[in-house]
């Protein structure tokens, strides 16, 4: 394959040692060219006006400059697509999820011990995530969000919002959810997100928000003004149970190569709350979510899927229009609105279920 057609990436990292580990995990794809490396920064400043690279590998923490402040001057300035390289502490998932936010696709592990053992799982990974940074339209949450206000509250404790997430997910959840009131019906969310991770990601979301965002425990009531955000490493499916939805959290084997998985949540939704549920699928890669959603309109709920022009990565709301899923294509600026409108008018809602 000739270079010129193969995916462009430069290497950030303050350490030499892992500029070389991930030139050599690039490498082994034939489809990318790894075009240079940079110690920091303000090097890497100059080698993106330079090289013209397609994709940038950015290091959490840098000298100089920290990663995070050279991402939200880059993504401000020469906005690109960017996986980041962080490490799995509780500091490292805090700062990437930031990261997440300021417009970076997605993130991969840095790897700590058995390198060797473990390299081409490396390889593996952070190739595919190299593809699919390749694919994806970069955007960045928007200054001022907006706020959506609603004057009743009509229905909402009857019903439930299930959406599904992945790449470019963490943006779009905290965008919607960061708009709607607290009188809005109880959601349940599946972003494909490892431990650790979800736990911060629901406490920023709870920061920022009118609705109340947490974790997911089994057993737990899904309460109107309540966000459920499924852990890493477990699914969260709902039940019916007295008249509510009961969640249940569980570690089952992984579903479209995920654990949550949007599948399982969308499946459950479908069974237990039919035309009272709203499904929503969001920016992703891969296919996940598309049959559950499938399996809610099929049940008579109201379904969207978000719209090309908004997604990061359109992959998984494509499927999901293709196969007929969708009552409705919407961006990501009218998700809010649409849940609101929804949860306040049944007899429109499911009207519009056709």
């Amino acid at each position: 394959m000739n270079d010129t057609r193969k995916i462009r990436v430069l290497v950030v990292d303050d350490s030499a040692l892992m500029r070389q580990l991930l030139t050599a995990l690039l490498q082994q794809d034939p489809a990318i060219h790894v075009v240079g490396g940079a110690a920091d920064p303000f090097i890497a400043r100059e080698k993106i006006k330079h090289l013209r690279p397609d994709v940038l590998t950015l290091d959490v923490e840098m000298p100089n400059m920290d990663g995070l402040t050279f991402l939200e001057k880059l993504m401000r300035l020469h906005p690109m697509p960017v996986v980041m390289v962080s490490s799995m502490t509780e500091h490292g998932a805090e700062v990437t999820l930031r990261a997440l936010q300021l417009g970076a696709v997605d993130f991969v592990a840095k790897p700590r011990e058995n390198i060797r053992d473990n390299m081409r799982g490396l390889a593996e990974e952070i190739c595919a995530k190299i593809h699919m940074a390749n694919q994806a339209r970069v955007r960045m949450l928007p200054e001022k969000p907006i706020t959506v206000d609603s004057t009743t509250s009509h229905g909402a404790n009857g019903r439930v919002v299930a959406i599904g997430a992945s790449a470019g997910g963490t943006q779009a959840i905290a965008e919607i959810l960061s708009a709607l009131p607290e009188t809005c019906p109880g959601i349940a969310i599946v972003q494909h997100m490892p431990p650790k991770f979800t736990t911060l990601f629901a406490a920023q979301l709870n920061a920022r928000s009118r609705v109340n965002v947490h974790e997911a425990q089994d057993g737990e009531r899904l309460e109107q003004g309540t966000a459920l955000i499924a852990p890493g490493g477990f699914h969260l499916a709902l039940v019916r149970e007295n008249g509510g939805y009961i969640a249940r959290v569980y570690n089952g084997a992984p579903v479209n190569l995920h654990q949550p998985a949007v599948d399982v949540l969308f499946h459950s939704v479908a069974h237990c709350a039919g035309k009272d549920a709203l499904g929503i699928l969001l920016t992703g890669m891969g296919s996940d979510g598309a049959k559950g959603l499938l399996a809610m309109r099929q049940a008579t709920a109201y379904t969207i899927a978000q719209d090309e022009a908004s997604s990061v990565i359109f992959g998984m709301p494509d499927q999901a229009i293709r196969l007929g899923a969708a009552c409705e294509v919407v961006g990501l600026d009218q998700m809010a609105r649409r849940i609101v409108s929804w949860a306040g008018d049944s007899a429109s809602a499911i009207a519009m279920n056709r």
